[in-house]
């Protein structure tokens, strides 16, 4: 395993689900000693995360029981001996539970404090309950996917938990840590998954606020409005993605998919869009998905094969770069960005919890841990 660019960071993860634990786990993948703190009560296998949860890979768990005096102890004990502390429950949480900011920053004034929710630490909605669902939706973003004339469509949890909220937890992260390089002091990031939607959605306000988008489904240039830039059905049901929106590529596009002699609308012909969406879908149907990968890729027509996530893991492009290597046991996505000197890696072993209690508490020079470990404080998996 390379040791990756953030090697010699510590983060301590107060576990929950989603967002948090692939923030966590990004982070451990570039290199990061990752802490995972368990409930207690998970050794025993309630909301026991191990298994095939990715999301916990390359980290150590300890097990620790909040509620009591030496747990909560604890986790302080880890602040105080670590750059970066996450945490994703409901706002004021942690704050009962004796580890909030104002806790852990006066223990290590250095301390990064990573808040990742779905309305934010302030405002009507922070109290309240949801998924990545209703936050894209109060975004704008859930209303601008999908096709005229039908409903809005799930992109999966990806644009809210991932995206919009992992990914921004992360920015915030490292941008306060190498701030506090500077400063000499931590601060507190609040990630919230509404904002970082919010914010991805930046180039298409953009387009609005320019007048070159509607604010309906289905009708723009790149929300399947245009027939260049859609999914088409193949001879055997399966399906091609078409993204030719520059005027080389789209005339590359015509030529390989043998429309190129036609006489068609123009490519920005607004009216003419359903007779090429017509003529694109029919000629299509003429091959098979595989059959058309052949014929348009490699090539400078943005077309490829939609492939299911198990191809995707076989397909050439993707073996060649080994996007999907076998780790653990199972094929997972491989650590995400390269690094030329400081190559990331992970050994996709996910944890279970407690199962690194002691040796943790060891590492990190706790002269207690059996004592820790007799009274409950702790438990070792």
């Amino acid at each position: 395993m390379g040791k990756g660019p953030l090697s010699g960071v510590r983060v301590i993860e107060l576990a929950g689900i989603g967002p948090g634990p692939f923030a966590a786990m990004l982070l451990a993948d570039l290199g990061a000693d990752v802490i995972r703190v368990d409930r207690a009560s998970a050794v025993a296998g309630r909301g026991a995360t191990g298994g095939t949860d990715f999301t916990n890979r390359g980290k150590r768990s300890i097990a620790v029981d909040l509620k009591s005096e030496k747990g909560r102890e604890v986790v302080l004990r880890l602040a105080e001996k670590s750059d970066v502390l996450l945490e994703g429950f409901r706002p004021g949480v942690t704050e009962r539970l004796g580890v909030g900011p104002d806790d852990c920053l006066a223990r290590n004034p250095r301390l990064v404090y990573g808040r990742m929710t779905g309305w934010g630490q302030e405002g009507p909605l922070a109290q309240s309950a949801g998924h990545d669902i209703g936050y894209i939706a109060v975004t704008g973003a859930l209303h601008a996917i999908g096709r005229a004339g039908g409903p809005p469509q799930v992109p999966l949890n990806l644009l809210g938990d991932f995206a919009g909220g992992s990914m921004y937890l992360v920015v915030g992260v490292l941008s306060a840590l190498l701030e506090a390089k500077t400063s000499g002091q931590g601060q507190v990031v609040d990630a919230a998954i509404v904002d970082g939607t919010a914010h991805l959605s930046t180039f298409i306000h953009g387009f609005l606020a320019g007048g070159m988008w509607q604010d309906q489904r289905g009708v723009n240039m790149l929300d399947t409005g245009a027939p260049w830039y859609d999914v088409y059905e193949t001879a055997d049901g399966r399906h091609v993605a078409v993204g030719a929106i520059e005027p080389q590529f789209y005339a590359e596009f015509l030529r390989r998919i043998g429309l190129d002699g036609e006489d068609l609308p123009g490519q920005h012909d607004r009216d003419g869009w359903p007779d090429l969406r017509e003529r694109f879908a029919a000629a299509f149907k003429a091959r098979t998905r595989d059959e058309w990968a052949e014929v348009f890729l490699p090539g400078d027509a943005c077309v490829a094969p939609v492939l299911s996530m198990a191809e995707a893991a076989e397909h050439p492009y993707n073996t060649s770069r080994d996007v999907f290597p076998e780790l653990g046991g199972h094929r997972q996505p491989a650590p995400a960005p390269r690094f030329s000197r400081t190559a990331a890696a992970t050994d996709g072993v996910p944890v279970l919890p407690g199962g690194q209690t002691r040796d943790v508490l060891t590492d990190l020079g706790f002269d207690d841990v059996d004592d820790l470990l007799a009274e409950g404080a702790v438990v070792q998996g």
